[in-house]
């Protein structure tokens, strides 16, 4: 533990079954369990943790093309899997799966930041945004036989459900087609035997 760090409190929500005494049907509720004494792993002090290679893609040779620098995670809320700020990226090392939201995050600088690739003069909505970084990142996570892709397709589901318009659950062709550019831009950026990688 480093010095002087304080520990945080871990809010977890249960769901939980219960019959009603004048009834024998059974409710679910939520209830939230706190637990004491937690620390972020930037909070620590410690040897470093290896991040995990695959041969035919490095992140490391990506973000060199791209031009997108890693930066460390310094949020304090565990649950961030990672962010992006303008051509910065961040990966929790705690992240469940850290190339899913490594390919999210770069997607996001991509095609959401001011200095993206492929960033639109118009304000994209939130929820589009995160359909756009997401499908790049299933895309990416199935092309190259990594896990995640089940867990995308949930998160996808989620945000489509919450844009708006008569066709919410439909993706809109100019982002389509901006995803599969900068999927296959990411993809391309990590393989050693391509030369650089133009927009």
């Amino acid at each position: 533990m480093k010095r002087g760090e304080r520990a945080l409190s871990l809010c977890m929500p249960i769901t939980c079954k219960r019959r009603e005494a004048d009834s024998d049907e059974e409710h679910t509720y939520t209830s939230f369990v706190y637990k004491a004494r937690w620390f972020v792993l930037a909070q620590t002090d410690g040897q470093e943790l290896e991040p995990i290679t695959i041969p035919e893609w490095d992140a490391e040779r990506a973000m060199k093309a791209l031009g997108i620098e890693r930066v460390p995670f310094d949020h304090t809320d565990g649950n961030v899997q990672g962010f992006s700020r303008g051509r910065s990226i961040a990966i929790n090392p705690l992240a469940q799966l850290p190339f899913k939201t490594l390919f999210h995050e770069l997607a996001h600088s991509i095609l959401h930041s001011d200095k993206g690739d492929f960033a639109d003069d118009e304000t994209t909505p939130r929820s589009l945004c995160e359909v756009e970084a997401e499908s790049v990142a299933l895309l990416c996570c199935e092309s190259l036989g990594l896990d995640g892709a089940d867990y995308a397709r949930g998160y996808l589901q989620h945000w489509l459900s919450r844009g708006s318009g008569s066709n919410a659950e439909a993706i809109p062709e100019k982002s389509a087609q901006k995803i599969f550019r900068a999927a296959d831009q990411i993809i391309r950026a990590g393989r050693p035997q391509l030369g650089p990688i133009t927009a």
